[in-house]
C-alpha cells in the first residue's frame, strides 16, 4: 500500500515544484523583486523537489530498479554474495558480499541532493520570516503591504 503512497506523493511533488516555477517566473516578471519575495517564493519550489527527489530514490529502492539483477555472485576477490540491503532512508540499495565489501547501486548523491533541497527551503523560509518580521517592527507594529 505504500508504493501507490509514494507514487502519488512523487506526482504531487512534481506538480508543486512546476506551479513554484510559475510563481517563480512571474515574480521575476514583477518590477525589482525585493530579497523578502525571494526568501518566500524559492521554497515553493525546492521543498517539492526535495520531496519528489525522495520519492523517486525511494520507489527506486523499494521497487528494485535494475537491482538485484546487477548483484554478481562473485565479486572481484572471489567473495561470494551474502545478502541485498535495502533501506529506505538513507536511500540504499546495496549487494554485500561474505568479505565485507559491499556495492551501492543508488547514488549517496540522491541523499545528498534531499538534504541540500531540502535544508535551502527551510533556510530560506527562516530568512523569510525573519524579514518579514524586520519588516513588521520598522513600521511601528502595523501591517505594511510590501512591494
Amino acid at each position: 500500500m505504500t508504493e501507490p503512497l509514494m507514487g502519488i506523493a512523487l506526482l504531487l511533488g512534481a506538480v508543486a515544484a512546476g506551479a513554484g516555477m510559475v510563481v517563480l517566473v512571474v515574480t521575476l516578471n514583477s518590477p525589482s523583486p525585493t530579497p523578502l519575495r525571494w526568501c518566500a517564493v524559492l521554497p515553493l519550489v525546492l521543498a517539492p523537489s526535495a520531496a519528489a527527489v525522495y520519492c523517486y530514490g525511494w520507489l527506486s529502492v523499494r521497487l528494485g530498479g535494475p537491482f538485484p539483477e546487477l548483484c554478481e555472485d562473485r565479486n572481484a576477490s572471489g567473495a561470494g554474495l551474502a545478502g541485498i540491503a535495502q533501506e529506505g532512508w538513507p536511500l540504499r540499495n546495496a549487494c554485500v558480499y561474505s568479505d565485507g565489501s559491499t556495492v551501492e547501486h543508488v547514488s549517496p548523491s540522491i541523499t545528498v541532493l534531499v538534504c541540500v533541497l531540502a535544508g535551502l527551503a527551510v533556510v530560506l523560509t527562516c530568512a523569510a520570516a525573519y524579514l518579514r518580521g524586520r519588516a513588521r517592527r520598522s513600521a511601528g507594529g502595523t501591517a505594511v503591504r510590501l512591494p
